[in-house]
């Protein structure tokens, strides 16, 4: 009798490994692997949340749409192309699925998030990965790596994890550079955190009918990436297919009525971008001034560069030493680098202390 074997791309896939949360043997742990929100939960979100309890007996709403309608209130969107999900994961496995498969291409950047991959490959694409140019998507170059088997261009914008973005003019540059059967993804997930004037999320590029999709996520600067909650933005006949071919209760209660509860939340995402505006700079001119290479971010966490991945290493573990976990970038072919998510004041001055006591030679 034969093996019974997946599809061959299947074992192409290297699994995906979160950001780690324990360390054996220390009492306090500080979490900064994971690019979670600062301030932890919303209070509103906390209380909308134990009320639900005694409702877990309910089936959802199928088509989440109070959360849709509070999530086109609070941007302006309109509530009938906006599609709900376990997470943006969910909806960016989903757009893969429906557009790509076997025979086709998926084109990303070199450094862009690793679902990216794992979500083609699992859809049987060939994944292709585009050189960056300083970190930075190219979008010369991504254009030239499009084929006549490019069915789906992904782009984070802010990238995750290098935290660069293109600004407005450069993804229109290269949405008028592709064809119209090749279906662009602006992965928005760090969109509150950018403060510059010439971003925009992808909504114009939704707006004026283009086959793009936008994908925004809870998890960030909303705080809730325990409920796994994310939203696409999409052009009708797109977000068509999502609600035909998503689960039919895909998000669940707790998860909707957080969601609502969050984008209520008085002056929470105020504070929390001008919080992460301050101690980025000051993480940021911390590190520089003890000899690291700092990647300019737009998100809520930085890229910093050792040098080599010896370097890395020990770094990491020094940090760890303290109890302060951040992220390895050996899955991104970023050996030599870390990403450390900006965290709550506290915090912060923990890892410039830490890492300034490793780089002087000094630290234990």
């Amino acid at each position: 009798m034969p093996a019974l074997m997946p599809r061959p791309s299947i074992l192409s896939i290297e699994p995906y490994v979160g950001g780690e949360s324990k360390i054996p043997g220390v009492n306090r742990i500080v979490k900064l692997s994971s690019n979670e929100g600062a301030f932890g939960v919303p209070p509103g979100v906390q209380a909308a949340y134990a009320k639900l309890a005694t409702e877990l007996h309910r089936y959802p709403d199928g088509g989440a749409r109070a959360l849709r309608e509070a999530i086109g209130a609070r941007f302006g969107l309109d509530p009938a192309k906006i599609v709900c999900g376990n997470g943006s994961d969910e909806l960016i496995g989903a757009l893969i699925l429906s557009y790509g498969g076997e025979g086709t291409e998926l084109v990303m950047s070199a450094h862009g998030f690793v679902m990216y991959d794992i979500a083609g490959r699992y859809a049987g694409c060939q994944v292709i990965k585009v050189p960056e140019k300083n970190l930075t998507a190219d979008v010369d170059a991504m254009l030239a790596a499009v084929g006549p088997r490019t069915k789906l261009m992904f782009l984070a914008n802010p990238n995750n994890p290098t935290g660069t973005m293109l600004p407005a003019a450069e993804v229109n540059r290269l949405r008028a550079g592709l064809r119209e059967d090749v279906l662009l993804v602006l992965d928005s997930a760090y969109a509150e955190y950018v403060t510059r004037p010439d971003y925009d999320p992808g909504v114009a590029l939704v707006e004026a009918g283009t086959n793009t999709v936008m994908t925004r996520t809870f998890s960030k600067v909303f705080g809730l990436g325990g409920v796994r909650l994310g939203w696409a933005y999409a052009p009708p006949h797109v977000a068509d297919i999502l609600n035909r071919v998503r689960g039919p209760f895909n998000v669940n209660a707790p998860a909707m009525v957080a969601g609502i509860a969050a984008l209520a939340e008085p002056g929470w995402v105020e504070a929390s971008v001008a919080h992460n505006d301050a101690w980025r700079a000051k993480v940021s001119d911390g590190l520089r001034a003890l000899g690291l290479t700092v990647t300019p971010s737009e998100g809520n966490f930085i890229l910093a560069d050792f040098g080599t991945a010896e370097k890395a290493r020990a770094a990491d573990a020094a940090l760890k030493a303290r109890g302060l976990i951040v992220r390895a970038m050996g899955s991104y072919s970023l050996p030599q680098a870390l990403r450390i998510t900006i965290g709550n004041a506290e915090e912060c001055g923990m890892v410039l202390d830490a890492l300034g006591a490793f780089l002087r030679g000094t630290d234990g």
